[in-house]
């Protein structure tokens, strides 16, 4: 566990000291595991003067006892297709997170806290559940409004951690600005948690191939991003490593609705060597591996769709 808090000045308050040295945590922790991370490394902590500051608890807002009334993060629960969340944090039409009360009276003590952080603007941890036991922090994160008839607040998440006011003629450019980035974390979580949920699904395998390094695998779209129905859910995802995810994007490899693999005519024709014959022609009329639970495997009716566009390309 490291020790944080060294360097910062007397003049900043503990608050600002203890945000700002789990701030400089997760810098480090992303740097060395990525985007995602472990619930157990978030739930130890760091150290800081001596302390343990854990940086989430068993409740989604979570203020650790070293700081007097503000929380330090916010918690969403991760997808399981299928499921409600407990809590059904949405987008709002202006691009911002509405993040649920605390229970239904708007005076518990961690809505209470939040309250405090809007009006005091300062800076929260997003934790976004991605899988079960991971998730990716956004910080600094902003609570930006109340609306008390619907049991929520709005947040928004910005880039600037050292941002602790803003001020005067600098309001709107930094809405602006926070709206922009909560949208594309969001899209980067939408697209991280449906690598993680399908890798999962196909136990850590390329569906083609068998490759079991998941640091070498990809979750492919069968309905591409960007089509009407091409959403980042299980029936429409496969694992594929980087080879074949590109083969079949690029339609050198189609996949029938009835699971079996086919190599395009002319790269079947073609001569290039052991990596051509062995890692594309020689799955010709193969059968994919598909996720042991029915309900996390491939849309018959996506495949099919897929293997028409699959069939003009040839």
């Amino acid at each position: 566990m490291t020790e944080r808090g060294e360097g910062w000045g007397r003049e900043q308050t503990l608050d600002e000291r203890v945000r700002r040295a789990a701030f400089a945590f997760l810098v480090d922790e992303t740097q060395v595991r990525g985007n995602v991370l472990p619930r157990p490394i978030l739930a130890e902590g760091f150290r800081f003067e001596g302390q343990r500051i854990p940086l989430m608890g068993p409740q989604g807002i979570f203020k650790p006892a070293i700081l007097p009334e503000i929380p330090l993060s916010i918690t969403t629960v991760p997808i399981v297709e299928g499921r409600a969340r407990p809590y059904d944090d949405e987008v709002t039409p202006g691009g911002l997170i509405r993040y649920r009360f605390r229970g239904v009276d708007p005076q518990h003590r961690d809505n209470v806290g939040l309250r405090l952080a809007m009006e005091r603007r300062v800076p929260l941890i997003y934790f976004w559940g991605v899988v079960r036991g991971e998730y990716m922090p956004s910080w600094p994160a902003f609570v930006v409004s109340e609306d008390r008839p619907s049991l929520s607040f709005q947040v928004a998440v910005d880039v600037n951690d050292a941002a602790w006011e803003i001020a005067g003629g600098a309001a709107l450019a930094a809405e602006a600005r926070r709206q922009y980035v909560t949208q594309l974390t969001l899209h980067r979580l939408h697209q991280e948690g449906f690598r993680k949920r399908v890798i999962q699904a196909y136990q850590e395998r390329c569906a083609v191939c068998r490759l079991r390094h998941a640091e070498l695998l990809d979750a492919a779209h069968i309905l591409r991003d960007g089509h009407p129905r091409g959403e980042p859910i299980l029936s429409n995802g496969l694992a594929l490593c980087k080879l074949h995810h590109a083969a079949f994007d690029s339609d050198f490899l189609g996949i029938r609705p009835d699971l079996v693999i086919e190599i395009r005519e002319d790269i079947l024709r073609e001569e290039d060597g052991p990596m051509l014959t062995h890692g594309l022609q020689g799955f010709q009329g193969q059968s994919i591996i598909v996720p042991r639970s029915h309900a996390d495997r491939p849309s018959a009716d996506f495949l099919a769709e897929r293997y028409s566009d699959f069939r003009k390309a040839g």
